[in-house]
């Protein structure tokens, strides 16, 4: 918890105003005791109306004063927890998109979601209670006690005994409760991730009919969520009829003995009279204290789960500027390159090797689990390659800043992400300062012109968060604009086009051929139709690179593409193709003769 003070430092100022705040607060406070025994002792008992007016105006004042100090300590402390929590979260949210996907992956996207709302919000509640109370708690209490020794030192016993039934209440509560408090957030967490699940799997849970079983299996969580806080709200609430008990104790004790001691000496009425209000200040300042220590341990439970993900550092580093000078002419490299997930027994990708040059489109395909976007998300460091060399341009690319690698890749993935904003807004989402005839040559050539053009607004038209008012197609569409608008060195589509039918498909590939000339493209693809005409296609098989060539040369050479084929084309469809490639072996051979 301490650790994310560190967010004070900008806020000195403000700090210190905060001290002055409480201090005048408790400082007037502590007068008006005193005054009140003065009344008693010197006006009262004197009958001294002029002294019990003079003195009254002067409490009033004071009261003015405090209520004053007091406004102002919880609004500083209150701006402050909020400013604090507010830089906490952007940092936390800066922090979570600097980390690769497999470290995202990792924490799970629930949590991340908890922890950047519940437990920063738990964060925020122990930030603005130890700002106010952790300051005047403390402050009042040793003053508040040092004006009771003062005033009638025969009682301080009373005050003694107040606190330790305070701190031994608080301890018991407290040693009851923390434990569950862990497991209260990892049940948040579990809530979250159902919740999420469900909304996002919607139409598969009711095309199975299965919205029963859904919902017990949220159920369960859900009750067990209910015990726990049901389980420590019962155990907290101890706390108000305990301190109700030592308050109203101490009380009666202090009248008793203040009793005892005013037939000895009746100008100890007035005393008695403070010492008590200082009694209160004193069992009230405990109160608040434990009612801190309360909250702390859980809020101290949200902080390691923040700093968790603030302290995990990125494994991907960034050079602050591009080391050397990239070749003009586009290209990407991979040498001898291997990947493998953290704690995996077994790599998914060994010892890939290919280069993709300018004006190439360079394919990708294999079996489910082969590796295919594996290896298309180690061009843009989505992941690390354990070893080996990937190059972009001639340089390696842990040698470029993040920004200009970034600039140099347009990248399609496989689910058509986006953003809620408008028709344009998700186009430029990568080129900003692109113009709108580059946005509509993108649009133009994605396919997605004519879907457009049918829309109310046509580009300014909205688009809902993930693009639910839009067709999976049309997104995916979208999707493919977005990074041609880049106008990047590379292009990579990572199974982009699955979900267009065949002869949109077959257009946006023709379409795509007349701006790829001056970059490179890569591929990733189920259906051998998609990458026919491929420059080069890498087939690969269990992680390994098992072919390597265009498609007819494939059809002879490599028996898992060949496999492939087979099951994607009929049989006569198969027989025409092997014929072709036939066909085209031997005007080769003939050639090379």
């Amino acid at each position: 918890m301490l650790k994310l003070f560190r967010y004070l430092k900008p806020y000195i100022w403000q700090v210190i105003c905060l001290v002055a705040a409480i201090s005048s607060l408790v400082w007037t406070s502590l007068q008006l005791p005193a005054l009140m025994a003065d009344i008693i002792n010197n006006g009262i008992m004197r009958s001294d109306l002029d002294y019990v007016w003079g003195t009254g105006v002067w409490m009033i004042v004071l009261t003015i004063f405090a209520a004053i100090s007091a406004f102002l300590s919880n609004f500083i402390s209150a701006w402050l927890g909020a400013r604090i929590t507010c830089d906490i979260r952007a940092d936390f949210f800066a922090h979570v998109l600097s980390l690769n996907i497999a470290q995202i992956d990792n924490f799970s996207t629930a949590s991340l979601i908890t922890r950047t709302v519940t437990d920063i919000f738990q964060a925020q509640q122990a930030i603005t209670m130890t700002l106010s109370m952790g300051i005047r708690a403390p402050l009042t209490c040793i003053l508040a006690i040092g004006q009771a020794i003062v005033t009638a030192p025969d009682m301080t016993w009373i005050i003694a005994l107040a606190v330790f039934m305070i701190l031994f209440f608080a301890i018991v509560i407290m040693s009851i409760v923390m434990p569950k408090f862990k497991v209260i957030q990892k049940m948040a967490d579990r809530i979250t991730l159902l919740t999420r699940e469900n909304l996002t799997g919607l139409r598969v849970i009711r095309a199975f009919n299965n919205e029963k079983l859904e919902e017990r299996k949220f159920n369960r969580t859900n009750q067990e969520y209910a015990k726990l806080n049901v389980f420590v709200d019962v155990i907290m609430s101890l706390e108000n009829p305990l301190v109700s008990l030592v308050f109203n104790g101490t009380t009666l004790l202090c009248i008793w003995i203040g009793i005892s001691l005013i037939t000895k000496d009746f100008a100890y009425l007035g005393n008695m009279m403070a010492f008590m209000q200082y009694a209160i200040q004193v069992v009230m300042s405990f109160l608040f204290l434990t009612m801190l220590f309360v909250v702390l341990p859980r809020a101290s439970v949200s902080a390691k789960r923040v700093n968790e993900i603030l302290e995990t550092k990125p494994k991907v580093t960034w050079q602050p500027e591009t080391i050397g000078k990239p070749d003009i002419e586009p290209s990407v490299e991979f040498s001898h390159v291997d990947f493998g997930y953290n704690g995996a027994e077994e790599k998914v990708l060994r010892d890939i090797s290919f280069t993709a040059k300018v004006g190439q489109t360079t394919a990708f395909i294999g079996s489910t689990g082969s590796g295919k976007s594996t290896l298309i998300n180690l061009v843009p460091r989505f992941y690390e390659a354990t070893s080996g060399e990937i190059k972009i341009n001639g340089i390696n690319i842990k040698d470029y800043s993040e920004k200009d690698l970034m600039r140099r890749i347009g990248y399609a993935p496989q689910r058509g992400v986006l953003f809620a904003g408008t028709v344009k807004s998700n186009i430029l989402f990568g080129a900003p300062d692109a113009d709108e005839e580059r946005m509509r040559l993108a649009a133009k050539i994605s396919q997605s012109e004519e879907f457009i053009k049918k829309l109310d607004k046509q580009y300014e038209s909205h688009i809902a968060q993930g693009g639910t008012n839009v067709s999976g197609g049309q997104r995916q569409r979208l999707s493919i604009a977005r990074a041609i608008a880049k106008n990047p060195d590379v292009y990579i589509f990572d199974d982009t086009f699955s979900a267009l039918d065949m002869k949109t498909d077959a257009k946006l590939r023709k379409a795509l051929k007349g701006i790829t000339q001056n970059a490179v493209t890569l591929i990733v693809a189920q259906r051998i139709s998609t990458i026919k005409d491929a420059d080069q296609i890498v087939v690969l098989n269990q992680g390994k690179v098992v072919g390597k060539g265009r498609h007819s040369e494939l059809l002879k050479n490599c028996q898992v593409y060949r496999e492939i084929a087979k099951s994607q084309f009929s049989d006569q469809e198969f027989k025409t193709e092997m014929k072709a490639a036939d066909k085209l072996a031997s005007s080769k051979e003939v050639k090379n003769a």
